[in-house]
């Protein structure tokens, strides 16, 4: 009975825990607080009263671990099947990828000699520690980008996008980076390990898009998305960038009429394939949500208050938090002209950032790199992208009726 009871009181945390992150997005859209800091928060007064209850401490890692994987595929593939691909978005593309691309390298670069010069003494296991910190979170930025203009919502969910990419991509390959290697040898490698990657992402995607268009029972969106984490896994197993077939199969499904082109195109059932991305988003939208939910919850249960009171903990994170945004004013000055706002302050570390820390490797990890800079980072950058946002991120136009929005910008460029 006791056993029957206690089920049912996780039963009833789980869904009250659920349903306070669905008014939290609520309340985040009224105020522009990110849910994420919301969760942490709500971790975190969880934590205080599993102490005051005298209930026992449990290794939430493994959990976490997971929980962060799922959601990375999760939030990746909803991010994909929000992109269309069109030549007038070339430009946009670009733009986003060079800019995901430089600040990530220069920032992580920035980074690892902060945490050299007060932390860690090994340049290289610095610079593993500095690229976690240094991948702006899609987690966060997708759903918090919804109320700016349109060029401005796609620039940001697509740089946040390559930069998790990138971001994963460059800490992998470093982990596993053999330091009696050549230049070369590296360079080779990874080139080959993203052409063989994309490759198996492509051959994937349509055979898995060809094959489920045709599949007439109900259940069938939930066996994709297994089949897709599967995937993730195996590729991870054989040493290929996964994320790269997550990203392409959402691409390729959200593109469709892009790609099934010439003898592709009589392959391709149309409605069956609209009927079911509209489905499949719906699904994505609704995992990638409470995966997440516990994802930040979790992580403020593992958080130690006391670290955030050291202060070298807190005058390294300020020193970190400060090269994010200086480092991300010259290249978005560089990229995007003087129009910076409120890109500049959209820069928050989240999911990513945990995730990647607790997938430092035993032999790389170092005992005095404090958890607390995590912390500090995450809720540093949320409450500046929460301000940014705040000051500049509500600038959508309420056009008259009869106008669309590409009408106002055709104006603004005729009277440039």
């Amino acid at each position: 009975m006791l056993l029957a009871s206690n089920s049912y009181f996780t039963v009833i945390a789980f869904s009250v825990i659920v349903i306070l992150s669905y008014f939290f997005n609520l309340l985040a859209k009224k105020t522009q607080i990110p849910s994420v800091l919301m969760l942490i928060v709500l971790g975190i007064l969880i934590k205080q009263g599993m102490t005051y209850l005298g209930l026992p401490e449990i290794d939430y890692f493994p959990t976490l671990e997971v929980l962060g994987i799922v959601g990375l595929i999760m939030i990746v593939l909803e991010a994909a099947l929000d992109l269309k691909l069109t030549k007038e978005k070339t430009g946009l593309i670009v733009k986003s990828f060079s800019l995901a691309l430089i600040s990530l390298v220069v920032t992580s670069l920035a980074c690892a000699f902060i945490i050299n010069y007060f932390i860690i003494e090994d340049p290289m296991i610095s610079l593993v520690y500095a690229i976690p910190v240094s991948i702006l979170s899609s987690a966060i930025i997708i759903p918090s980008v919804v109320n700016l203009k349109e060029d401005k919502k796609e620039f940001m969910v697509y740089e946040s996008t390559f930069s998790d990419i990138l971001g994963i991509l460059f800490f992998y390959f470093l982990i596993g980076t053999d330091e009696g290697a050549s230049a070369t040898t590296i360079a080779t490698s990874v080139l080959g390990n993203i052409v063989l990657t994309i490759t198996v992402a492509v051959a994937v995607s349509y055979g898995l898009i060809l094959v489920f268009q045709n599949i007439t029972t109900q259940v069938k969106l939930f066996l994709l998305i297994a089949i897709l984490l599967m995937l993730y896994a195996i590729g991870k197993l054989s040493g290929l960038s996964s994320l790269i077939i997550i990203l392409i199969f959402g691409l390729i499904l959200n593109n469709h009429e892009l790609f099934f082109q010439g003898p592709f195109k009589k392959w391709l059932k149309r409605d069956k394939i609209n009927h079911m991305l509209e489905d499949f988003h719906v699904v994505c939208l609704e995992s990638a949500f409470v995966v997440r939910t516990f994802f930040f919850v979790i992580f403020g249960i593992t958080i130690t208050l006391s670290t955030l009171l050291n202060w070298q903990v807190a005058l390294t994170s300020l020193l970190l938090v400060a090269s994010f945004y200086l480092i991300r004013y010259l290249f978005l000055r560089m990229i995007k002209g003087k129009d910076v706002l409120p890109e500049l302050f959209i820069a928050p570390r989240g999911l990513i950032t945990i995730l990647l820390f607790f997938s430092i490797p035993d032999e790389m990890q170092v005992d005095n790199f404090d958890p607390g800079i995590l912390m500090y980072t995450v809720i540093i950058t949320s409450l500046i992208m929460t301000f940014g946002l705040i000051k500049w991120g509500t600038q959508r136009v309420v056009l008259p009726h009869g106008f669309k929005e590409e009408d106002m910008v055709e104006t603004d460029a005729a009277e440039e």
